[in-house]
């Protein structure tokens, strides 16, 4: 009973269950769509691979001392940023994007594992109660500590990984404390912008409510003008940054906002990942037996598509099943949240939790057309070393957390 209770206060289960679970729908989901793959077969067992070697790095991370995530803040952080910065000259080529580096029958993403360092390196700096979260030096500091690994990553480029971070940074600051209308002046000019997509209309509503909360506000009538003016510009200048972006890039936009405008190009894949998951109804066609995955309509379905596999083999209830998992693992990442004090350690589970949900709203959103195609991986499904990896490493360092949070108060 004694040793029963020892392991069960040192892990929480439903996490961990919820990941195995979540493993092995991805598994499976990849050996059927690499199955009659001429250039794809070997993913399965590769795949396989690195769910045992990352579960032993998982159990790894909980059982190192706790003192360990503060120690080893800088180091990974140099380490990440490095990385980086070589992938940009000895990197190969995926995909359009210089973001791999490879070591003779091994590759991995130096992006992947900067997400660890960038969640450690945040919450070590907000974590200090010297911190004044509403200090523009101190923010500026945090958001020149982000912007590093962003602005390197861009340069791949890999906007959708950039896209991750800047959430990741902005989730992070937010929690750490920043007021309300700090919050309001950081986003309202992306909102703005995002609004601008889809028409002017919608560019002019967007507008109004920028104008509304400032009226909410109330602050200084100068301050205010200059916000609203910000905001103005962000969406005239929408149009020159959607033309720095790579054409695939603004494909992907154009094929967001009107699929059926390009079908056989950009529009292809979010229109067939649709078609698969509708065709799979309450119970899916069956395990090998998705006529679009079998078939090889969906380019590399393995990868940032592998949720339409699981709708087309496994139906609605599959679909449903991977969701409430995934729920699952929010829940129970919050219940732990609410169980540690220390801000540093509260910190890496808000951006851990932040960076699971992003990854999987996107890889979602795409595959059931709400979003652009950005290219994902949904976590723990989606095929890749690298990605999987870093994410049983992010959560083993929640568990680290756990089993020690009694001390982390």
């Amino acid at each position: 009973m004694r040793i029963d209770y020892n392991i069960k206060d040192k892990f929480d289960f439903w996490v961990l269950g919820s990941i195995i679970a979540l493993i092995t729908f991805g598994l499976m989901a990849i050996y059927s769509s690499t199955l009659n793959h001429p250039t794809a077969y070997g993913n399965f067992e590769k795949q396989l691979y690195w769910a045992v070697g990352s579960f032993i790095f998982l159990i790894t991370v909980v059982f190192l001392p706790k003192q360990i995530l503060r120690l080893s803040v800088v180091p990974l952080y140099v380490i990440s940023i490095a990385m980086l910065l070589v992938v940009l000259f000895a990197g190969k080529t995926v995909y359009g994007a210089k973001s791999w580096l490879s070591f003779g029958p091994f590759g991995f993403q130096p992006s992947e594992f900067a997400k660890i360092g960038l969640i450690l390196s945040i919450a070590y700096w907000f974590g200090n109660r010297q911190r004044d979260i509403n200090s523009i030096k101190d923010i500026g500091i945090a958001l020149i500590i982000s912007g590093i690994p962003i602005i390197l990553i861009l340069l791949e480029p890999d906007m959708g990984t950039a896209i991750v971070f800047i959430v990741v940074t902005l989730t992070m600051i937010f929690w750490a404390g920043i007021s309300l209308f700090s919050v309001f002046v950081v986003l309202s000019p992306g909102f703005v912008a995002f609004s601008s997509l889809f028409g002017t209309v919608y560019f002019l509503i967007s507008l109004v409510i920028v104008a509304g909360l400032l009226f909410f506000f109330k602050r200084d009538l100068f301050f205010s003008i200059t916000i609203f003016v910000i905001n103005i510009s962000a969406g005239f200048l929408f149009d020159f940054l959607f033309k720095i972006l790579k054409p695939h890039q603004q494909k992907r936009i154009e094929a967001f906002l009107d699929p059926a405008a390009d079908p056989l190009g950009s529009g292809y894949n979010a229109m067939q990942a649709k078609v698969a998951i509708g065709s799979g109804g309450l119970f899916g066609k069956g395990f090998l037996h998705g006529n679009q995955t079998q078939l090889r309509f969906i380019p590399e379905q393995w990868t940032d598509f592998i949720y339409c596999v699981i709708g087309e083999e496994f139906g609605f209830l599959g679909g449903i099943a991977v969701l409430i998992l995934f729920l699952v693992i929010f829940i129970r990442l919050l219940h732990i949240l609410s169980q540690v004090k220390d801000a540093f350690y509260s910190l890496i589970i808000v951006g851990i939790l932040t960076l699971l949900f992003t990854h999987f709203a996107i890889n979602i959103g795409m595959n059931v057309g709400l979003i652009p195609v950005i290219g994902l991986p949904l976590p723990f499904l989606s095929y890749g070393g690298s990605s999987l990896l870093q994410n049983m490493i992010l959560i083993g360092i929640v568990m680290n957390i756990y089993k020690n949070r009694k001390q982390n108060v």
